[in-house]
């Protein structure tokens, strides 16, 4: 799924020509102004020719003005409204925790609209169903994957987390028809983890990567759930695309819990039974 309309135009795609350009600029600066503008009054304000502007729509995936239009309106209705995502070093602490706070919220929204639903739910019957869990991520997301496993192995399947290169490519070698493994990159260009995506098919696991589409590793997957990230993470600390994996991972096991049925409750309550001697009672447990 793409990015948002404001988000594909924040990016400055390489799509649009030197002219189309002039038009985002005026779009950027007043989206709600662009919605109520007629394309005449759009290409005057650019300084462009009205053809200029349909050219612009089209090269967004638009079939026209009207239809950029709605596009627009419907990315402005979300509740998290373009938002200038780039951290300056002028910026105060109250602007660049907004910012990031924003950022974080318009990434979440943004992939509740484009996951695709079948695939999740594709993704909660292999898990659901799987002999054994293993999940693969390098750099932040290890973190992630580690986060998963702690998820996971409350769900009666054999399950571990590795963050090492040389352990994922032996423990995928080790799989069998059955096992699933779930692998987790942002970029989805790390060549390790592209390998020992290959080598776990190989080996008949069911691959689930989580990780952006039309990437080698989103091509090794038997099951994609895929996120676009409007993070370079090339140059930047991954921090929204990281937030929306933990998301995606608490999707994922509230659904195998859900598949297991209410019998599967009693195993939960036992696990969380537990930690009840570890901690100081609260005071309304006093």
């Amino acid at each position: 799924m793409s990015l948002n309309i404001l988000e594909r135009l924040k990016s400055n795609p390489s799509c649009l020509s030197k002219s189309e350009r002039k038009v985002a600029q005026v779009i950027l600066e007043d989206p709600n102004k662009a919605i109520r503008s007629s394309i005449a009054s759009l290409a005057k304000a650019a300084n462009v020719s009205e053809p200029t502007v349909n050219r612009f729509c089209r090269s967004l995936d638009c079939t026209g003005f009207p239809d950029f239009k709605l596009k627009l309106a419907q990315c402005l209705a979300t509740g998290t409204p373009y938002v200038n995502r780039n951290v300056e070093s002028s910026d105060n602490v109250e602007e660049y925790s907004s910012k990031i706070f924003e950022a974080t919220m318009s990434a979440i929204s943004d992939a509740k609209r484009s996951i695709d639903p079948n695939a999740l739910s594709r993704t909660v019957d292999a898990l659901a169903q799987a002999r054994r869990i293993e999940i693969y991520g390098l750099g932040a997301s290890g973190s992630v994957a580690m986060d998963a496993q702690h998820k996971f192995f409350r769900l009666n399947t054999p399950c571990v987390a590795y963050t090492d290169v040389l352990q994922q490519r032996m423990a995928a070698a080790a799989t069998k028809p059955g096992d699933v493994v779930m692998i987790i990159s942002n970029t989805g260009r790390t060549i390790a983890l592209v390998e020992t995506a290959r080598i776990a098919r190989e080996s008949g696991a069911t691959v689930i990567t989580i990780t952006q589409p039309h990437t080698p590793l989103s091509d090794e997957s038997h099951i994609l759930l895929g996120v676009d990230s409007p993070e370079n993470t090339d140059i930047y600390t991954p921090m929204t695309s990281r937030i929306v994996h933990l998301t995606i991972i608490d999707v994922l096991a509230t659904g195998v819990i859900l598949k297991h049925g209410p019998e599967f409750q009693s195993h939960l309550k036992r696990i969380k039974a537990a930690l009840a001697e570890t901690r100081f009672k609260s005071p309304d447990q006093e």
